[in-house]
């Protein structure tokens, strides 16, 4: 682990590199010809694009290659506990001595890039020498000018839920601008899928793709369904059940059923994807901590379960599966900045018994817990705040059978981890 710290710290301080986002496909595309285009070795590249829900529906995907005996390197952002996370190169993750030496290569060719660009490099670089049989690439915030954008014939472009995240990032602080830089700039002459979306984006997404010469595949030629306990996918040919342990709330089961869409497209076996589904569980996606040195600490009747969403949409979708729950539930709130933290919380009224809120530790970007404080008690919650997460958990801690539910940062789930 602080190898990885080491390395974030290295390329924060790098006088070659920037730490602030910019947006420009110039400097990777001077700096991909001055390696002579190891972009151009890639095969059959997936892209994944969208606000909510890129990690997993890739992650599926992978796991359904992998089972059908095909390899496959994957680019994800950000890491959760460790920035090899970022790289799986078929069938293990790049060496933090593999990152430095490519970190290397990287710094000889004088390009000033953003930190961002240079490990999409570290992940290109990497990925043009291990001829897996596919590469999945996880979008950045938007896709206009994202570092990824750099691949001229990608096999598919997949399109996860869209909704008004990273307005910062814009001129245009709108809902269409989001929609348009991230499915206005698509390739030409490549599968498109389109995964769940309200109508009313659905109906702007459509509109933008009107001229787009690709194959198009909309999300209502399937649907995931209900019966009494169990879900399933179901599209005109099939139905599926999805027996899945670690996946549990709406949002992320639509995640399933679009990657099981994609994989039957792919021509990989309705017994392979039933036998991987199972297997599939997502890190800080709704994620009971089994054991560990944080739940050590409480009583058996205490569960923790941590969840990274820190959008309205992505919020939602955690309050919808705890107002499911029989159990009490505590929470305790973190958030970065360039967030809106009260929209986000108030997709959680009368859902928590009680809030803590906490600042992110080693996190620069975090918001303050006394401010997180201010804007729950605004909205009406119970709430104390806390200097970390041992401190939070004490306080909530008791013979009480409930859920102490973690959420609001990827960030914070990644230090939650750790912890444990």
């Amino acid at each position: 682990m602080s190898q990885s710290i080491n390395l974030y710290n290295q390329l924060a301080k790098h006088k070659l590199f920037n730490k602030t986002v910019n947006f420009n496909l110039k400097r990777i595309q001077l700096a991909l010809s001055k390696l002579n285009h190891p972009e151009r070795k890639l095969y059959n590249v997936i892209q994944v694009i969208g606000s909510d829900g890129k990690f997993s529906v890739l992650r599926a995907l992978r796991f359904f290659i992998e089972e059908n005996k095909q390899t496959v390197s994957t680019h994800v952002s950000p890491s959760i506990t460790d920035i090899r996370e970022r790289f799986w190169m078929g069938d293990r993750y790049l060496t933090h001595q593999e990152i430095k030496k490519t970190i290397k290569t990287i710094e000889k060719l004088k390009i000033p890039l953003t930190i961002y660009e240079v490990l999409t490099l570290v992940f290109i670089i990497n990925a043009s020498n291990k001829n897996t049989d596919y590469v999945i690439q996880e979008a950045g915030c938007l896709w206009k000018l994202d570092s990824n954008n750099v691949i001229d014939f990608p096999l598919m472009q997949i399109i996860v839920n869209i909704n008004k995240q990273h307005l910062n990032f814009l001129k245009k602080k709108t809902l269409n601008e989001v929609i348009n830089q991230k499915v206005g700039y698509l390739s030409n002459f490549t599968n498109i899928y389109v995964g769940k979306q309200k109508n009313s984006v659905l109906k702007k997404i459509k509109k933008k793709l009107k001229k787009n010469k690709s194959n198009i595949k909309f999300s209502n030629n399937w649907k995931l369904i209900k019966k009494k306990n169990n879900f399933f996918y179901k599209d005109k040919n099939i139905k599926l059940n999805l027996n899945t342990k670690y996946i549990h709330s709406k949002g992320l089961l639509e995640n399933l059923c679009l990657a099981i869409q994609i994989a039957l497209d792919l021509k990989i076996e309705k017994n392979i994807i039933l036998k991987t589904i199972p297997k599939i569980y997502y890190r800080a996606r709704i994620d009971y901590l089994k054991k560990g040195k944080l739940t050590n600490n409480l009583y058996n009747n205490e569960k923790i379960l941590i969840d990274g969403c820190h959008s309205e949409t992505s919020g939602k979708n955690l309050a919808d599966y705890l107002k499911s729950l029989k159990k009490s539930v505590y929470g305790v709130w973190a958030m970065t900045k360039n967030k809106d933290p009260d929209k986000f919380i108030k997709q959680f009224n009368g859902i928590f018994k009680k809030i803590i809120t906490i600042p992110i530790e080693n996190e620069p970007a975090s918001l303050s817990n006394k401010l997180l404080l201010k804007i729950a008690k605004k909205n009406n919650f119970k709430v104390e705040s806390s200097r970390n997460i041992e401190e939070a958990l004490k306080k909530i801690s008791s013979k009480e059978k409930k859920i102490i539910c973690i959420f609001g940062s990827l960030y914070l789930c990644g230090n939650i981890l750790n912890k444990n």
